[in-house]
């Protein structure tokens, strides 16, 4: 083995700049690869990043106005979802986890507390609600079945709002004003989606009641048990089934209501980097190959170069093989170093855009959501690492058969 090395040594040292650049083109191959995989990787994790506060299999449904006539009715009415409608839907609907409905409370309801106020966003819901958008609790709960059933003035607030009432204070437990109404913290939490989102949960039941919300619903959002977008989809015409009829509106008509599916776009979008993953291989594999012609072409100057030594080797005894082996070993051993130093400078440049990514998201959480944690995982190294090897074999390959088929006696004669 070792005589191996040094003979492979003594003979790039013949041939160091050639050598060099044809190392640079293999190394550069690898690291361009690595810094393709790893920025698509990036762009993967902020989408996802972006669905990270919402379940991917929901499914949320705002109401509109009809916009074609139907059974007598007129077009350009407003369609109003209620309770019954949540009744209906969580009756009659297979293949749902999770389903709440939503009112909402803007400026007719600001919060206060001593001395400190402000107007946020207060939404009615249902216990389910926590299923449907992911929240990072902090302190406490969220909205219980208790809570909607005996109408109980609980609030849920986000962690920046807590921060501009409450400054230091441990507001659990605490009783604040919405709308001038009495409402006890009970839990704390972290938007996912966006940490400085300054909003709060209340029951639904107990919005409805002390604000004048009478049945009403806002929206409606659920969660399926399905993970597969055709199931998803059939779920949502049944949805667009049952509030037709409920509603008298046509199935056909794409204004009486509006239908998001989280997990179509969810999907779609996984797709989409699916194909810039397989463009990225392409084009880092074009790169590596234009690297093994380099490699190729420097062996077969080297095999030429040497005909007179392995003359003299067959001549003494050597058998194709072993001059094959010498070839190869050659020039797997220019691959696999020239591959190692890119493999080592890519996964350190994705390394080091990491560090500084993540220091410009903590007072920016917008950047985690176009650019999260560019980097390139085990299988990708071992994927490059058997590239290395087989660009290394294949590189030698038309080298070694042409310095096994060296005649002795040809060699000899020709110099």
């Amino acid at each position: 083995m070792i005589d191996y090395l040094e003979e492979i040594f003594s003979t790039l040292k013949q041939n160091k700049l050639r050598a060099i650049m044809t190392g640079f083109s293999v190394a550069w191959g690898i690291f361009m690869l690595l810094l393709l995989l790893g920025s698509g990787k990036g762009l993967q994790n902020g989408m996802e990043y972006n669905f990270r506060g919402s379940s991917t299999n929901a499914i949320w449904i705002h109401s509109g106005e009809t916009g074609e006539s139907y059974e007598g009715l007129g077009k350009g009415r407003r369609i109003q979802f209620t309770n019954e409608d949540y009744d209906m839907l969580k009756r009659e609907l297979a293949g749902i986890k999770n389903i709440s409905g939503r009112m909402y409370l803007r400026s007719s309801a600001p919060l206060t507390y001593k001395n400190e106020f402000g107007i946020y966003t207060i939404t009615g819901v249902m216990p389910e609600y926590n299923g449907i958008e992911i929240l990072d609790m902090q302190q406490g709960r969220f909205v219980n079945r208790l809570d909607i059933d005996n109408y109980r003035k609980v609030i849920v607030l986000s962690q920046p709002i807590v921060d501009v009432l409450f400054k230091d204070e441990d507001p659990m437990g605490k009783y604040i004003k919405a709308g001038g109404v009495p409402f006890q913290v009970v839990g704390t939490f972290y938007d996912y989606q966006n940490q400085d989102a300054r909003k709060a949960f209340i029951p639904i039941s107990t919005g409805q009641r002390v604000f004048g919300g009478a049945n009403r619903l806002a929206n409606l959002a659920i969660t399926t048990a399905s993970t597969s977008v055709e199931e998803n989809k059939q779920i949502e015409s049944e949805i667009k089934s049952l509030l037709a009829r409920r509603h008298r509106f046509s199935e056909t008509d794409d204004r009486a209501i509006f239908i998001w599916n989280t997990l179509e776009h969810f999907r779609q979008a996984q797709g989409v980097f699916a194909g810039i993953r397989m463009f990225v291989w392409v084009i880092g594999i074009m790169t590596i190959i234009a690297g093994i012609v380099g490699v190729s072409n420097i062996m077969i100057i080297l095999v030429k170069e040497r005909t007179r030594e392995i003359g003299i080797r067959k001549s003494i005894g050597a058998t194709p093989w072993s001059v094959i082996r010498l070839v190869l070993s050659e020039s797997v051993f220019i691959t696999a170093v020239a591959g190692f130093f890119g493999l080592l400078f890519g996964m350190g440049v994705l390394h080091l855009a990491n560090m500084v990514l993540m220091g410009i998201a903590e007072g920016n959480d917008m950047v985690n959501r176009m650019f999260y944690n560019p980097s390139a995982d085990f299988g990708v190294a071992v994927s490059a690492t058997l590239i290395l090897i087989a660009a290394g074999l294949i590189a030698g390959f038309i080298p070694a058969r042409k310095a096994a088929a060296i005649k002795p006696i040809e060699a000899l004669h020709d110099e």
